[in-house]
């Protein structure tokens, strides 16, 4: 598999499990193959053992002494509850945003709203709206908050929504919402609206999740 630069190794072992567990490669129960991911990707052990204890410290995976890793309960509920975690850390970064918005925060927002307004493919929405994002966190989460959001992004899978048709159409009255709180000091809104796109997000792969028979139609009630 050839070199992605500018992603870290361990990133791409993430990314790889996150996908055998969306196409249902992987299921609740199911043992991690190391050796497998390693030649597949044509990386040393190394990262994927890196990849795997971050997966387990995202309560992903779970091993079990002398045995390996092996994939904990994923199911709807699960899944709705990793987005929920994201949902409520970034709207925490975004509600001090919106409490005190910078001049040069929201010129470089302002900026990266018009990428995500000109968008010719989800693709480029997604990282238009992942830059937009970034700013924020760069510039109003502390070290703990910060490594907390990164971690919770670990679980929204990226190629999902870079490759889903209606992604800008359902996700940018969001971010429009998002960024007037910001603008408009309103600290509430900027965080209910991170809220509200996670649940929507979360309502969305899990549709897909189902169609695709990963999930079965009533594993969640």
């Amino acid at each position: 598999m050839p070199k992605r630069y500018g992603v870290k190794e361990k990133d791409l072992v993430v990314a790889h499990v996150l996908d055998l567990l969306l196409t249902g490669r992987l299921r609740s129960g199911d043992r991690v193959d190391r050796n497998g991911i390693a030649a597949t990707l044509g990386l040393s052990r190394v990262p994927v053992q890196e990849a795997l204890v971050q997966l387990e410290h995202d309560g992903i995976l779970e091993t079990r002494y002398h045995r390996g890793a092996f994939v904990h309960r994923f199911d709807a509920d699960v899944l709705r509850e990793h987005h929920e975690v994201h949902g409520l850390l970034t709207g925490a970064v975004s509600a001090r945003a919106a409490t005190t918005p910078r001049p040069p925060v929201l010129e470089a927002l302002d900026q990266t709203m018009a990428m995500m307004r000109g968008a010719t493919s989800p693709r480029d929405y997604l990282e238009s709206a992942n830059l937009f994002r970034d700013i924020v966190v760069d510039e109003y989460a502390g070290p703990r908050l910060k490594a907390a959001v990164s971690a919770s992004r670990s679980f929204m899978p990226q190629e999902f929504w870079a490759t889903h048709p209606d992604a800008p159409a359902q996700l940018m009255p969001l971010a429009e919402n998002e960024y007037a709180a910001i603008c408009g000091r309103h600290p509430a809104a900027a965080r209910q609206t991170c809220l509200d796109r996670t649940d929507l997000m979360a309502d969305v792969l899990t549709l897909e999740l189902r169609r695709r028979g990963v999930f079965a139609e009533l594993d969640s009630v």
